[in-house]
């Protein structure tokens, strides 16, 4: 695969693989014994799929009005021409991204925003340079930006974490070359999506997000307004890729999340999702389940604020962030959210976008069928993880999930 492994000076790990991506691939192979769970592929074979992932540049795409962004003055930023729901886009991001950021949201102008406008709220742990900031703006001259900095306490070590502690666990992960294992800016990132994103005041008056990273792809158009979709249908979280999380990166994650479950069993609505992230376990058939390592890819993902800022979740947060999986281990916010939404929503309360043409390296949602042509789709229908890896798509396996209906 064409992608470098993290440099932790100098990047967000942005393009954040909680499943899959492809570097130190003889190195993984050694440990595919070990990753494999009661008789499934590994994680590992995803890697494998070596289909060429094009050099990211600034699609070829018209501007809305047929005009170039980089040379038009900005419009009225209040003018959106189509009624907006209370959303904005979330973009993690550092000044060195802007490069690969540039063509993802030219993309995502061209084939959804244009229309609506929605705002974007940019994060970082260091104030945006000018250069950035007129970067973006350039490319989205009719939408609302805002920058915002990250306070250190969310993307620092909390008191009681050990660090030199921490620092032999990264080590030992090193050595067994697990995926971002010996990272320190990972773990930080991590910890910042799965528990804190949401509490920066730049969100405060926001009720939906919907997650952004760079050099991702939007291949097709999106011809109806997701955050409204949401809101019109009850839904609180919506993913486009789901997958199996590396077992290396969590092995006390579903053992700290069944404690917390024991303790907390009435924040826990009957009728919620843990079905689609559990399972028997093989070796112990009577025994109690076990984590199958199923979760939503949340580099993309739209979500209810309300939901993320809520008591549930938040204390769910809480009690993994006291555990320090964080920064002993390498817990990822993607199955930190999912279990988070497993626990606490039913099915109906779920939705895969799966006509969202949708691409984070190496793993695209591509739609099928009419949808493809209907939408302009310039991705391959056949490359989709849920139609080449079907062994991998836990999309597949949450479509199957039989419906709950939900209490008013």
């Amino acid at each position: 695969m064409n992608q470098a492994p993290l440099n932790e000076n100098d990047t967000h790990a942005n393009n954040k693989n909680e499943a899959a991506v492809g570097h130190n691939l003889q190195a993984q192979k050694d440990q595919q014994q070990q990753q494999q769970h009661a008789g499934r592929t590994t994680v590992t074979e995803i890697i494998t799929i070596k289909e060429q992932v094009p050099q990211i540049r600034e699609p070829d795409v018209p501007h809305p009005n047929n005009q170039d962004p980089r040379k038009d003055p900005p419009t009225s930023k209040s003018n959106h021409t189509v009624e907006r729901v209370n959303g904005a886009f979330v973009i993690l991001a550092r000044n060195s991204d802007l490069d690969s950021l540039r063509p993802t949201i030219l993309e995502l102008e061209a084939r959804f925003n244009h229309r609506y406008h929605y705002p974007y709220v940019f994060l970082n742990e260091k104030p945006f340079d000018t250069a950035f900031k007129r970067g973006i703006e350039e490319v989205a001259p009719d939408s609302e930006i805002e920058y915002g900095l990250i306070p250190n306490e969310h993307w620092s070590y909390p008191p009681w974490i050990d660090q030199e502690k921490a620092r032999q666990q990264r080590q030992i992960m090193k050595q067994k070359k697990v995926i971002y294992g010996d990272s320190e800016p990972y773990r930080h990132m991590c910890r910042f999506n799965s528990g804190f994103f949401y509490r920066h005041p730049l969100l405060a008056k926001y009720k939906w997000y919907w997650r952004v990273e760079p050099s991702v792809k939007f291949p097709c158009e999106i011809d109806y307004d997701p955050f409204r979709f949401m809101q019109e249908n009850r839904k609180l979280y919506g993913f486009t890729v789901s997958i199996k999380e590396f077992v290396e990166t969590i092995p006390t994650l579903w053992n700290t999340t069944v404690k917390f479950m024991e303790q907390h069993k009435d924040l826990m609505p009957k009728n919620n999702l843990l079905h689609f992230v559990e399972e028997k376990d093989s070796k112990n058939p009577g025994g109690k389940s076990i984590y199958n390592r199923c979760h939503f890819w949340s580099n993309f993902e739209i979500g209810s604020l309300d939901f993320m800022r809520g008591r549930e979740y938040n204390m769910y947060f809480d009690y993994l962030d006291k555990a320090g999986g964080f920064f002993y281990e390498r817990w990822g916010d993607a199955p930190v959210h999912s279990l988070g939404v497993a626990m606490f929503m039913n099915k109906d309360q779920v939705h895969w976008f799966k006509d969202i043409g949708y691409f984070h390296n190496p793993l695209w949602n591509c739609p099928q069928g009419d949808d493809h042509k209907r939408l302009k789709c310039t991705c391959d229908p056949k490359l989709s993880i849920d139609i080449k890896n079907k062994q991998w798509s836990c999309s597949l396996e949450f479509k199957d999930l039989p419906f709950s209906p939900i209490k008013s």
